[in-house]
């Protein structure tokens, strides 16, 4: 823990005054100003949003929204001005009303509003929401689906499309990856147009999620194989009927052959056979197929899970076709507190690639812990160039829950999420700082002790749950607590814990090495060489990449087993300082309701945390006391 947290607790603070806050809201402007004078050069609905938003919650005097021919052809904008008069021009509408949000969100936080340029660095900033059309949501921690099908709520849908385009996204895939066939049945068709025109005005298009097999189940073929003629036809057929329906749908999200999901596999066709099917289906009205590269199992018995996806896909690099993109989760497993980055990234250089984050916090506590995870996304971006990637997209966190998310801190991860998909240069402790002067409160010591909390807070996480490397330790299907002592036979053992530590009396970890896996091989260099060797691997790796004896000295001096049992320690002992100071210092800042729920789910979190370092090193101290 920073000694900074320590000390901040002697810190005087002031009584601002009360106000009534459950988070609805999110970070978007909350007093209406009655001043403002908006003009504009041109109309559209995107425009009249862009106008309507300066007019409302501009404090100056006048606004200028100007269709400027003379700047660049994308969606980035330009600003010049102050807090009294500012003008934003733009080279398309959309640019206008990102432009206007930014001024904005400049005003809130006392930005600079001159000689501002910005331009969105991925042409494709999505949100993918794994919803199902019973309103349940796959790994949702804030309530049922925003989604009510045949029950639309168009204001709640209103709120979260400001909201998305506040924050540069424009994309949203509305159901589940784990995809119903009745997804792409007529009258679910109408609704998604129905949303479609909700979002349109925003400059969010709108995807689905389809199940490969959705010709066969619906009865319409007797097969799914992409080679077969009925097949091809059929989904020609649909394509062209949604596109009659919706005509600037995005495209189709697949999960494919991926944990029990029907695929081209099933018929001995390869991902790009069943993805360049589809693909020729949507080109006709220029459609993407994006392909999920989350597959293992099947076809690689024996194969370390992590080296799965590039086995899969390098042999198929450059053989799908140009409106193709493949989706990549951030590291090579499943979202883990901590991951190397998927070395399909270094692999992958013919076909389009967009990485794939969760924003939904599945295995970092969920809705119960504050982490956040702009640090996480920083890192992924140390190793992984944007200029590599044809878009970004962030698996969401959103539901019925009045905050939205469940936590209130977790807004902040829908916001960073945002912001690095319009720029990931950004720092995250900057968009920390801008979320909470919008959100809660610009006093300097708020901020401040706020913005080191939740630059911390992701350490923090793999403190107390798995240092040091360690991954997937987690409890069965919820995937909350700790069991590292998990076995199921029934499971494949890829699911199972013990797979992945592989503890026992000489030592802990997964050699994936090239004395061992070699997984090591498919990195690029200088990683692949410096992960190799015990000696060069990064310490908050070392146990993805090596079986390290419990004996073993640490750069510190200390063995592993001593390392080990301080990280856990640590990470409880921070977690029990952000809620004291959260408890006893930000009652003055932050509103009686918010400040309440925060604080609930706070003393939720150091129950957790403890639970995890006390399993953990009891069942990891049942071999390393062996050795010592």
């Amino acid at each position: 823990m920073k000694k900074i947290l320590f000390t901040l607790l002697t810190l005087t603070v002031f009584t601002l005054s009360s106000w009534a806050e459950d988070g609805h809201r999110l970070w978007l402007p909350a007093q209406k100003s009655q001043t403002a004078h908006v003009s504009t050069n041109a109309q559209s609905a995107t425009i009249d949003l862009a106008k309507q938003e300066l007019t409302d919650y501009f404090a100056g005097t006048k606004a200028t929204l100007l269709i400027d021919p003379a700047l660049t052809d994308d969606e980035g904008f330009t600003i010049n001005g102050n807090e009294d008069s500012v003008v934003v021009r733009a080279r398309r509408d959309i640019g206008l009303l990102y432009g206007a949000y930014d001024v904005l969100r400049r005003q809130a936080i006392q930005g600079n509003m001159n000689h501002v340029e910005q331009h969105p660095r991925f042409r494709l900033r999505m949100l993918n929401h794994w919803d199902n059309l019973d309103g349940s949501i796959e790994r949702g921690y804030a309530g049922e689906s925003i989604f009510e099908w045949f029950h639309l709520d168009e204001a709640l849908l209103h709120q979260y499309a400001r909201a998305n385009a506040s924050i540069g996204i424009n994309g949203s895939v509305l159901n589940n990856v784990n995809a119903s066939p009745k997804m792409l049945t007529r009258e679910y068709l109408d609704e998604v147009r129905k949303i479609a025109d909700l979002l349109r005005p925003y400059g969010i298009r709108v995807y689905l999620s389809i199940n490969f097999a959705t010709p066969m189940v619906l009865g319409d073929t007797r097969t799914a194989d992409p080679k077969n003629k009925r097949v091809r036809q059929w989904w020609k057929r649909k394509a062209k009927e949604i596109y009659s329906i919706i005509p600037d749908f995005g495209g189709f999200l697949v999960k494919a052959n991926s944990e029990g999901q029907p695929g081209p596999g099933d018929y001995h066709r390869t991902h790009a056979e069943g993805a360049n099917m589809l693909a020729d289906a949507l080109a006709p009205f220029n459609g993407t197929v994006i392909w999920r590269c989350f597959v293992y199992g099947a076809n690689h018995k024996g194969e370390d899970r992590v080296k799965q996806a590039v086995s899969e896909f390098k042999p198929l690099d450059g053989k799908f076709r140009e409106n193709v993109i493949l989706q990549t989760k951030n590291g090579p497993l499943d979202f883990q507190p901590r991951e190397p980055y998927s070395p399909v990234f270094d692999q992958i250089s013919e076909t389009p690639n967009m990485a794939e984050l969760q924003i939904t916090q599945e295995y970092t506590g969920q809705s119960h812990h504050l982490v956040y995870l702009g640090p996480m996304w920083n890192e992924f971006f140390q190793y992984v160039e944007p200029e590599w990637l044809a878009g970004i997209s962030g698996v969401a966190n959103i539901g019925k829950d009045r905050n939205w998310c469940g936590h209130h801190f977790s807004q902040a991860n829908w916001y960073a999420f945002g912001r690095l998909a319009w720029d990931p240069s950004l720092s995250s402790e900057d968009i920390a700082k801008e979320w909470l002067g919008q959100t809660f409160s610009t006093d300097e010591n708020f901020v401040y002790m706020m913005s080191t909390i939740m630059e911390e807070s992701r350490e923090t996480c793999v403190d107390y749950m798995m240092p040091l490397g360690l991954h997937h330790i987690f409890k069965f299907d919820h995937h909350y607590g700790p069991e590292p002592d998990g076995f199921k036979a029934e499971y494949p053992l890829e699911w199972c814990p013990v797979y992945y530590h592989q503890a026992d009396a000489n030592g802990i970890g997964f050699d994936r090495s090239s004395k061992g896996t070699d997984a090591v091989s498919q990195y690029r260099e200088p990683y692949a060489s410096m992960y190799d060797k015990l000696e060069t691997c990064p310490e908050n790796l070392l146990l993805w990449f090596h079986h390290v004896p419990w004996t073993y000295q640490m750069k510190d001096g200390s063995t592993l087993w001593e390392s080990l049992q301080y990280h856990y320690n640590q990470g409880v002992i921070n977690v029990e300082t952000y809620h004291n100071i959260w408890h006893n210092k930000m009652r003055h800042y932050v509103d009686e309701q918010r400040w309440r729920e925060v604080d609930d789910r706070l003393e939720d979190q150091v129950q957790n945390a403890r639970e995890w370092r006390d399993v953990c090193l009891k069942y990891f101290g049942g071999f390393a006391n062996k050795k010592q």
